[in-house]
């Protein structure tokens, strides 16, 4: 596998990871939902990221639920003391996989303590606060009664830090009125780029970005031009997609998610790909609102 130290690194709360990281969702069954159809491929893949330098992991105990969890403490616990996991709350699985707000404090209260019981930890590294909105992108309205409660988790000692997923920057800006926010995920890629003043003021404050969907998510990213950079350049239209990302801003963190050792692999020679100034302003034009 590729160098990760090539895709550089970026504070993350109090530790600094690598910018290429992994992202657990893809390692439950069908819709996010039940067990993974091969058990020991999805914990070969953890291990495999876990020792080609990946030290940032995402995860959430409503994934699967439990499922992703319970296979990250199988594969990686003890964790490597460098292994920064991060997990996300605010949400749980109906029995027929919907996913439904759970923003009260007794329910961000149960949330924290299942993820603590399930990957074995005595404290969270990161807890994002996963706002429901519409569902792939953010909506206004008031977080402060659910971002106070992990706040409170916070000073109890359960949580180190805190983050957002699915935010808007007036919402950022509120929760950090309550307490240091470090990390926002949202929906972000080649072709969906409404947060690009967003990333550019967080990383202004030195808060990291984690897009979620970096490759377009369950409709994988399709496009003309994409794949003539990727054949010209000999890489995947995927590795180029990664690649870009970590052009554009030194505080994006990316968290592709596969189950596939392959994928994993293809993922991760991203870190190595230098995308030349050409390439650059061909794919930048693709997710460039027209006029």
């Amino acid at each position: 596998m590729t160098d990760l130290k090539q895709a550089g690194r970026f504070p993350l709360a109090d530790r600094s990871v690598t910018r290429m990281g992994y992202g657990a969702m893809q390692l439950a069954g069908p819709g996010v939902f039940g067990p993974p159809k091969d058990r020991g491929a999805a914990l070969a893949v953890l291990r495999a990221a876990v020792e080609a330098g990946v030290d940032h992991i995402d995860t959430s105990d409503f994934y699967g639920p439990h499922i992703t969890n319970q296979l990250i403490r199988e594969a990686l616990h003890p964790y490597p003391r460098d292994l920064v996991i991060v997990t996300k709350v605010g949400a749980v699985r109906g029995a027929d996989a919907s996913w439904n707000p759970a923003q009260s404090p007794a329910e961000l209260a149960r949330a924290v303590h299942d993820n603590l019981r399930n990957l074995g930890l005595d404290v969270l590294d990161v807890v994002n606060l996963r706002l429901m909105g519409d569902v792939h992108a953010p909506s206004e309205g008031s977080i402060e009664a659910p971002f106070t409660a992990l706040a409170e988790l916070q000073r109890q000692g359960f949580i180190r830090h805190l983050g957002l997923s699915n935010a808007t920057p007036a919402q950022v800006a509120q929760a950090q009125g309550i307490a240091k926010v470090v990390c926002v995920q949202n929906h972000y890629n080649l072709a969906h780029r409404a947060d690009d003043v967003f990333i550019d003021d967080l990383a202004r404050q030195g808060i990291a970005y984690v897009p979620f969907f970096p490759l377009g998510g369950f409709t994988p990213l399709q496009s003309g031009i994409l794949s003539k950079v990727a054949a010209r350049l000999e890489a995947t239209p995927m590795q180029v997609a990664l690649a870009w990302l970590l052009a554009r801003s030194p505080n994006i963190l990316l968290i592709p998610g596969t189950s596939s050792l392959a994928h994993l692999r293809e993922n991760l020679t991203a870190a190595s790909l230098a995308l030349p100034a050409d390439a650059l302003s061909e794919l930048d034009g693709i997710g460039r609102p027209a006029g």
